[in-house]
């Protein structure tokens, strides 16, 4: 009797351990689910002012990309002035990023990617990127690959460089101006003249501190750098080429002659000032943009052919940070980005009915567009004063945005054949590793800024100055700069 009791007592305590044993594992499967159902969160910083309804657009994506793929973001925007210096802090401290906004001319691809501080893409984008692989145009991805790692996503927009020359509609109307046919700087002056004599409370030539002279030159190194066309790559400083010292006279030519205003070196955009013509970086369809900005109607013309560099290749990306805990993740979220368009578009206008309007297109331009990729069945009116206006080139590609509806539905067909007729320059695909020369370089912005404005609004005798512009480099160093990348150039060409 003992022994079958004792017996019980053991098959009971048995039973009892099993019992826990389930219930523990059930619950400890319930606090993995739990923790599964919790979203992976993302800081992702982005390039331009905060917007009023931010907060507001962020929480509809993220109800959205939650359910989705189990992905909330935090979008940090920072203004355009001090985008460099926060995002340099942001990553030398170490501090917590994910996602950020970077490019040829804000948080330098090339330079945040050599110090190691980004996630290669590589054995990611197979698996999480598909969409984007697919999507994106082959020369964004060789833009964005540095020694074989790709280390950010592109935004498919405009891939070349496209400068031009920007005339306000008035007066080309006025007097019957061939805008279409004024290219270089010299095609200008009679036009100029006539703006002059006829109109003389406006500038002809309008021209502000941060003014570029049109340079036909891939500058790989501000001022050093390979012109277009040059298949010898031979590496030159741009203010000792025939094309731009002849560039600056006729500037200084002009300024002589009252046609470019007189504060032009110290000037900020006013776009007060009437003005006949100025410069711009251009795209397709810019003039609306411009007009837009402007509250006039302007239109332009090219000033060159449209030149692919690894600049102008990297004018946005998103890149990820090499400390992301969630890098799957990051790629699964930016690839929907980019081929999600209730997201793209969310991003890009905010919420609709709140900040932006569908509009259907005209049947008749639904039936000229028929069979073109990127047409979409309605365009997006943007509501006055909405509270929410992005950079629209910041979050992703274009081509999955609506077309504004004072654009051509077929806007973005119209950019790919952009992209595709667009040359490269003869250093498409060349880095320059600076580190051997980093000590040259670092003098270099502050000549160029002392020098710089004056020259290039013709504000000074460049037969003067230039000589004592270059005197400055080459105390600082430059033919160094210039034999290493000719070293380097040459070493590449090798390569390919």
């Amino acid at each position: 009797m003992k022994d079958s009791r004792g017996k019980r007592r053991k098959l009971a305590a048995a039973a009892l351990i099993v019992l826990l044993s389930v219930l523990t594992g059930c619950e400890e499967e319930q606090r993995t689910a739990a923790v599964q159902s919790e979203p992976v969160h993302l800081i992702w910083y982005q390039i331009g002012a905060e917007q009023p309804d931010g907060d507001l657009v962020e929480a509809q994506v993220n109800a959205y990309t939650r359910e989705k793929i189990g992905v909330t973001v935090e979008i940090r925007p920072i203004n355009f002035n001090d985008y460099n210096s926060r995002m340099r802090s942001i990553i030398n401290t170490g501090a917590r990023w994910d996602l950020a906004f970077s490019s040829s001319w804000a948080n330098d691809y090339l330079e945040i990617a050599q110090k190691g501080a980004l996630l290669s893409l590589n054995d990611l984008l197979p698996d999480y990127g598909e969409g984007l692989l697919e999507e994106i145009d082959d020369r964004f991805w060789k833009a964005a690959t540095i020694n074989g790692e790709i280390y950010g996503v592109p935004s498919q927009k405009e891939i070349g460089s496209m400068p031009m020359w920007v005339f306000t509609k008035e007066y080309v109307d006025k007097y019957d101006i061939p805008y279409e046919d004024i290219h270089t700087l010299e095609d200008l002056e009679p036009w100029l003249a006539l703006i002059a004599e006829k109109e003389p409370d406006v500038v002809p030539l309008y021209l502000t501190g941060d003014f570029s002279a049109p340079t036909y030159m891939d500058k790989i190194i501000d001022p050093v750098g390979i012109e277009y066309g040059d298949e010898t790559l031979t590496v030159k400083n741009v203010f000792e080429t025939e094309r731009m010292q002849e560039t600056l006279r006729t500037l200084h030519r002009y300024f002589q002659a009252g046609y470019i205003n007189p504060d032009a070196a110290v000037a900020r955009d006013d776009r007060t000032v009437k003005r006949f013509v100025t410069k711009g970086d251009g795209q397709p369809y810019a003039e609306t943009i411009w007009s837009n900005a402007l509250g006039y109607e302007v239109v332009a013309s090219q000033i060159m052919e449209t030149q692919i560099t690894n600049a102008s290749a990297r004018g946005a990306l998103t890149v990820i940070s090499r400390d992301c805990e969630n890098p799957q993740k990051a790629v699964e979220f930016l690839n929907l980005v980019n081929t999600d368009l209730y997201l793209r578009n969310l991003l890009n206008y905010g919420i609709e009915g709140v900040h932006y309007t569908k509009v259907p297109a005209e049947p008749q331009e639904l039936e000229r567009c028929e069979g073109k990729r990127y047409i979409y069945d309605c365009k997006a009116h943007l509501l006055d004063n909405s509270g929410y206006s992005v950079s629209y080139y910041v979050q992703g590609g274009l081509f999955s945005t609506w077309v504004p509806d004072t654009d051509p539905l077929d806007k973005w067909d119209t950019f790919v054949t952009y992209n595709r007729d667009s040359v490269e320059a003869p250093t498409f695909g060349f880095d320059f590793d600076a580190k051997a020369v980093q000590n040259q370089i670092s003098n270099f912005r502050i000549i160029l800024d002392e020098y710089g404005p004056a020259l290039y609004t013709g504000s000074v005798d460049p037969d003067v100055y230039v000589p004592r512009l270059i005197e400055k480099l080459e105390e600082n160093g430059i033919q160094d700069v210039i034999d290493e990348m000719q070293r380097q150039i040459d070493s590449w060409r090798e390569s390919l």
